[in-house]
């Protein structure tokens, strides 16, 4: 199989979608490689790296039209609409909940979209998001307790406090992958961290492995407005499986909050779990509302590309492959990489974005039913 690897467009987005290591895997098992000039320097990868593992060379053009299967980082933006052939394989982060042109232009496309963010294993575990929702969460206090200062527009709050002064209190609405990985950083920097969710087995997981500056609240519209009143730097860390997040925050509830206190939404890439929430980008990526700073960038890991690209290439390289090597037969044959397809050839496999943006559903099964090997 052709497989092609372009440039990120997306504002600020630094990453690619594999490292020379991943572009060896895959010319060893007999697959070529088309990678697009320039495509790793964000990383830091430079072109004869690539060239040296084995990949050729390519502009944009050659790139999109010549590749059986497209590997991404993240969605396909407005100009590369175009680009995108019917029948190729488009493996790559969608979160269409939050991007209704984005769903209509990949049902027009008639590919095969498969999103990273929903491949879900037997125990119910996204193996493709955790990289980068690991990444986020750490991110999330990192970029918090920047805002927190003053110059910043934040309230000129150190996490950790001082002798003779108190610690900040940070809330992390959501105890998953990104809610967890929050925790441990903003707990490590010594602040008084809550963390809230529905799942109370979940809650008891944490307060057994965490400090006790970490309290655990079972999270409800009373809980969240009683800890709105008290904390400088919230996080939004809620996930629904490729779906909308819920909106847990309302404008209104944004007076509780003190003047200058921070908001991080990790979740606006599925629409925000704050009523207030707007993508942002690294280039300008707060906002203030009710004099709460919002911080809402939809690429957070972008930020730390480095780090993320190779986390991210850890992740995907084995479904990559095994794309690579079966085609559309990798999907029948595996279950958790058959949930990561939210579009085949103009049907809508994945439920909740059918139902959202009033398109019929289709089984992943029923749309490659009569569908040839890729």
């Amino acid at each position: 199989m052709i497989v092609g690897v372009p440039r990120e467009v997306k504002a600020d987005e630094y990453r690619v979608a594999l490292t020379p290591a991943g572009v060896i895997t895959l010319c060893a098992s007999g697959h070529k490689v088309l990678v697009e000039k320039g495509a790793g320097e964000g990383t830091h990868i430079s072109d004869d790296e690539y060239r040296e593992a084995g990949a050729e060379i390519l502009g944009v053009d050659d790139v999109w039209a010549r590749a059986d299967m497209i590997v991404k980082v993240k969605e396909p933006q407005k100009a590369e609409f175009p680009r995108i052939k019917p029948g190729q394989l488009v493996f790559t982060y969608f979160h269409f909940a939050a991007g209704e042109d984005l769903m209509h232009a990949m049902v027009k496309s008639k590919a095969y979209c498969i999103a990273y963010e929903t491949v879900e294993l037997p125990n119910r575990s996204l193996p493709l998001l955790t990289p980068m929702s690991e990444v986020a969460g750490r991110l999330s206090i990192q970029e918090g307790a920047k805002y927190l200062e003053r110059p910043m527009g934040g309230r000129g709050v150190l996490l950790s406090g001082v002798p003779g002064t108190h610690p900040a209190k940070v809330g992390v609405i959501g105890a998953g992958v990104v809610g967890i990985n929050a925790v441990k950083v903003a707990a490590g920097f010594g602040a008084i961290v809550y963390v809230l969710d529905v799942n109370l087995d979940r809650l008891r997981y944490l307060d057994d492995i965490f400090p006790r500056n970490v309290i655990t609240l079972h999270s409800n519209p009373g809980t969240i407005r009683q800890v709105l009143q008290e904390v400088d730097l919230l996080i939004g860390a809620v996930y629904l499986t490729g779906a909308r997040a819920p909106v847990l925050v309302t404008k209104d509830m944004l007076s509780l909050m003190k003047p200058g206190s921070v908001i991080v939404d990790v979740c606006v890439d599925q629409g925000g779990c704050f009523e207030t929430t707007k993508p942002t980008t690294h280039g300008n990526p707060t906002y203030v509302v009710d004099g709460v700073v919002h911080y809402a960038v939809a690429n957070m890991p972008g930020a730390v590309a480095h780090t993320s690209t190779y986390a991210l290439t850890n992740a995907t390289l084995p479904y990559v492959l095994k794309l690579a090597d079966k085609g559309l037969d990798a999907l029948r044959e595996d279950k958790a990489l058959m949930k990561g397809l939210n579009v085949a050839m103009g049907d809508v496999t994945l439920e909740a974005i059918a139902t959202q943006f009033g398109y019929d559903y289709v089984s992943a099964d029923r749309a490659l039913s009569g569908a040839a090997l890729a």
